[in-house]
């Protein structure tokens, strides 16, 4: 126990990357314990030998095809014809346009950058303070990974042996939640920062930028009709909507090249192969760590010491929200869900319910200093620094956690739809 704590800080410190960090541990438990060195490539392999996982590559392949191909273009014009006359009508389509993307690419990074080019690009134009328009584009880019397909949920999943189609279905209504909130935040500081309402664009513009985009809206459709049918696994509907994004890119709109797809694929391996070298690792460290009873400890100790179910989610937020500043979220996930997960298991919470909270308070660090990597991709769009952002981006975060804690508090609100399509 001691031995993989002191060999991943010392690596850590050293500046060692995090996923070699967590093999180098694993790797100084097995030797410590007299025990062959091949069982941590063995755990390794055995890690990746999972079927959810296929989907990952895929969700990151359609995002990179979506984006290059300019589909989010399209979601943006009919989102800005929807709500444009709205007072802040702008910014009710960026995040209108994040939750129709969060369906097709489950990434708040590829969210922030995919469509926040043209959403503050047209905030600024109109007259939006620069930073705040990038803080409503980064604060809803966040639910992405909550809304369906979601990358880390796919990860969390294959950690927890949870199904990836219950936390699919459990992400919708937090996910709707979010945006509800985000938009509710806008009626507010729109009156008392005068943000400008645009005049209603026709009849017309409404319905070319509907015919104009239909077919792209229809993505996150095939992905959730798919799964809510029971017609697709996920790894099956990732399959499906990744065929249907390159058949659009490449035959309807035409935009993009097979130049570019040699790209995309390059970018998608790249991102496929650091999330795959995390797994693995994960997994030969989750090995070590089960071996060495720290998850079978851990939980006794936490139902002992807390009692509450209330206070342990309550505390796990605080923990997460604090990890998920400092941590990227994907390794967050592989290191705490073994430790975590027993115990919140312990006082009777549902996996699926704790996945989505996990996620959730995670991405939350995505916008948050110092590391907040969506931050520093809004800031690069906005041509602000990262200090204006990080400021301006504070006050969008309370509608957040005002979604945080009704999630904590209520679980219904993640279990309804899985229980309700899938049984309980």
């Amino acid at each position: 126990m001691l031995e993989i704590g002191a060999v991943w800080l010392l690596a850590l410190l050293g500046g060692v990357p995090i996923f070699v960090s967590m093999g180098l541990a694993a790797l100084a438990f097995v030797l410590i314990s007299d025990l062959s060195a091949t069982i941590v490539p063995q755990k390794m392999a055995q890690a990746m030998n999972s079927f959810p996982f296929v989907a990952a590559p895929l969700f990151i392949f359609m995002g990179n095809v979506l984006g290059s191909g300019r589909i989010t273009d399209r979601i943006v014009r009919f989102a800005t014809a929807v709500m444009g006359s709205m007072r802040g009508g702008y910014a009710h389509a960026s995040i209108l346009s994040s939750l129709v993307f969060a369906g097709m690419a489950g990434s708040a990074v590829a969210d922030a950058a995919g469509t926040g080019a043209i959403e503050i690009r047209a905030m600024r134009s109109a007259g939006y303070r620069p930073e705040t328009a990038a803080a409503i584009n980064a604060s809803a880019a966040t639910i992405g990974p909550i809304m369906p397909p979601s990358l880390p949920m796919i990860i969390f999943g294959v950690a927890s042996d949870v199904s990836v189609g219950r936390l699919f279905l459990a992400g919708v209504i937090p996910a709707l939640l979010m945006a509800a909130s985000l938009m509710a935040m806008v009626a507010v500081i729109g009156k008392r920062q005068g943000f400008p309402s645009q005049h209603f664009p026709g009849w017309r513009e409404l319905w070319l930028s509907f015919r104009d985009g239909i077919l792209a809206l229809l993505t996150p459709v095939i992905l959730l009709a798919g799964m809510f049918s029971g017609l697709f696994t996920p790894t099956e509907a990732a399959a499906a909507a990744t065929t249907y994004a390159l058949f659009l890119a490449l035959v309807v709109y035409r935009t993009l090249s097979a130049r570019d797809l040699v790209n995309i694929c390059i970018n998608t391996v790249e991102t496929t192969g650091v999330v795959a070298a995390l797994v693995m690792v994960a997994g030969a460290l989750g090995w070590c760590m089960s071996l060495s009873r720290i998850p079978q400890m851990a939980a006794p100790v936490m139902v002992e010491l807390i009692h509450s179910p209330v206070m342990f989610l309550l505390l796990c937020n605080l923990l997460l929200l604090l990890v998920g500043c400092f941590m990227e979220t994907l390794a967050a996930l592989l290191i705490l869900v073994p430790i975590l997960l027993p115990a919140a298991v312990s006082f009777g919470v549902s996996p699926v319910q704790f996945g989505v909270m996990m996620i959730f308070n995670l991405i939350l660090g995505t916008i948050h200093p110092p590391i907040g990597v969506v931050l520093f991709v809004a800031a690069r769009i906005a041509e602000i620094s990262y200090e204006t952002l990080a400021r301006a981006v504070l006050p969008w975060l309370v509608p957040l956690l005002v979604v945080l804690v009704m999630i904590t508090l209520w679980p219904p609100l993640t279990l309804f739809l899985p229980d309700l399509v899938m049984g309980k």
